[in-house]
């Protein structure tokens, strides 16, 4: 990546939705070369996707919460499998799998702390893989949304 890559991933990250004729005139260039370029940053999957952010709260969601969840036993199988499982629920907003104590966290939001208590116990405790939780509440959530690449 270039000066001129890492321009255009900047500004597609602060606005995803803006033309190439936009893009290009910011930036100074031509928009054939700037089409050019978003489609190798697109190719190379620099570029992934263009996504809108969401308010969970707007939409009755207003409780965040990250759960870190120690698995048994420790395999690929079963800490995949449980990724996934956890992918599939509707509270869920993103899952890492980490290293350290715990094996997975999940980050969650959901109407209230009921709701929170419920998710806890109905969808994670009760599965035979979990050997632990813990839970933490989130009390204000900020996203960085530009990336910038990693100097020469």
């Amino acid at each position: 990546m270039d000066e001129l890559d890492g321009a255009i991933v900047a500004a597609l990250q602060a606005d995803g939705r803006r033309s190439n004729r936009d893009l290009a005139a910011q930036l100074g260039v031509s928009p054939s070369t700037t089409l050019e370029r978003v489609r190798a940053l697109r190719q190379s999957g620099v570029l992934a996707g263009v996504h809108f952010v969401v308010d969970p709260a707007r939409l009755g969601r207003p409780v965040q919460a990250m759960i870190t969840v120690r698995l048994r036993p420790q395999s690929r199988e079963v800490v995949l499998g449980f990724r996934n499982f956890v992918l599939t629920l509707p509270e869920t907003l993103q899952v890492f799998v980490t290293t350290g104590a715990e094996d997975v966290l999940v980050h969650v939001a959901v109407p209230s702390t009921q709701a929170l208590r419920d998710f806890v116990l109905d969808s994670l405790t009760k599965r035979r893989e979990v050997a632990g939780v813990r839970t933490d509440v989130v009390f204000d959530h900020e996203r960085r949304h530009v990336v910038a690449p990693v100097g020469p």
